[in-house]
């Protein structure tokens, strides 16, 4: 079920091409919601909006947002323009877009005659917030490589809602995103991974990808019941078109529960159970010995397929000073939980060195 409710835009907080911030009046009292102009079109001051409150009223994790269904006071709207996939299918939500694969599109036979991806590197995160640090580690390297995005469906499904990504854009970090599944809102629209990852060797002309969900995960505190178990299947389809998978694992020691304590219990499952081809991993050598020592014990059992390289803390924690600031993670900052980025950082090296190698 979801619980609908009427509200009145009082206030415009932030607005760019593609979102707007806003407040509303809800019941009598201000609450923050978000619309997305490519789902229900700008609102204004004095409109009265029907709010998806669902997620504020349970409690989760959405970012305290209530999002927009509808304007009362602009229902219309032009679905004209090309494109005949539907995102969102068979919800009250569907809306039409361009998909890059269809024949409407302008890069449908780079599809359709695709041969490999000659193998490109191609860093397979587990959570949005490993991004920003993979993007750092390449640029510690080589800074003129064309970093492509690819976000899946497995957290968040508009683009829009990640400022990450917005923030790489602005500085001009990545080459260009492609959305893929029910996830929307990228410069490019895919059906699925495969098409994706071919989109972004062949229209954005990518030097590299990183592959992750968007903003937010699902899990249940069981072994198969999480988002993150995705990652495994995107390293197989990386493989499967001839490029070249690096995972990139959890890696926490601020997270005390012994399944997620140094490599997550659901990175292990993807090690050892999902990803079945021949793929890369970084981890970070850690000084202290407790760290070193259990990230070493867990990586003694990996399957000979999964091909280990280990990068120097000092280095990795340079490398993220230079390029990056307020990082983030499940509410804990760089210092509360250095080791998850340092992992990611190192995903994002060893990516740009692989690269180095390829075009030497």
């Amino acid at each position: 079920m979801i619980e609908l409710k009427e509200g009145l835009v009082t206030e415009i907080l932030t607005e760019d091409e593609d979102i707007q911030e806003i407040l509303v009046s809800v019941d009598g009292k201000q609450e923050k919601a978000l619309c997305y102009l490519n789902l229900t079109g700008k609102v204004s001051i004095g409109d009265r909006l029907l709010l998806n409150t669902t997620a504020v009223t349970l409690k989760l994790g959405t970012g305290g947002y209530h999002f927009v269904v509808a304007n009362f006071s602009r229902p219309s709207q032009n679905i004209s323009g090309p494109g005949h996939i539907m995102k969102l299918r068979y919800t009250p939500m569907q809306l039409k877009c361009l998909s890059a694969e269809e024949e409407g599109s302008p890069h449908h036979h780079e599809v359709k005659n695709f041969q490999s991806l000659d193998d490109m590197p191609v860093v397979v995160g587990s959570l949005h917030s490993q991004l920003l640090p993979i993007v750092a580690g390449i640029r510690s390297i080589n800074k003129n490589l064309k970093i492509a995005y690819l976000m899946s469906d497995q957290g968040a499904l508009p683009l829009t809602f990640s400022k990450t990504v917005k923030t790489l854009k602005q500085k001009g970090w990545l080459c260009g995103t492609v959305t893929f599944g029910h996830a929307f809102g990228g410069d490019l629209e895919a059906v699925n991974v495969y098409s994706a990852l071919i989109l972004a060797k062949t229209a954005l002309k990518a030097d590299m990808v990183v592959l992750t969900m968007g903003p937010g995960n699902v899990g249940t505190g069981t072994k198969w019941g999480s988002t993150a178990l995705s990652q495994g299947e995107y390293l197989n389809a990386v493989k499967i078109l001839g490029g070249c998978p690096i995972m990139v694992p959890r890696v926490s020691f601020a997270d005390r529960r012994e399944r997620h304590y140094g490599l997550s219990h659901h990175s292990l499952t993807v090690i050892n159970e999902i990803a079945l081809v021949e793929f890369f991993l970084a981890l970070p050598e850690l000084k202290e010995p407790v760290k070193k020592q259990r990230l070493f014990e867990q990586a003694k059992a990996f399957p000979s397929r999964v091909k280990i390289h280990y990068l120097a803390e000092e280095k990795l924690e340079t490398y993220l000073k230079e390029q990056t600031e307020n990082l983030s993670t499940m509410g804990r900052s760089y210092a509360e939980d250095r080791e998850f980025f340092l992992t990611a950082a190192a995903g994002g090296v060893l990516a740009a060195e692989r690269c180095g190698e390829k075009n030497g």
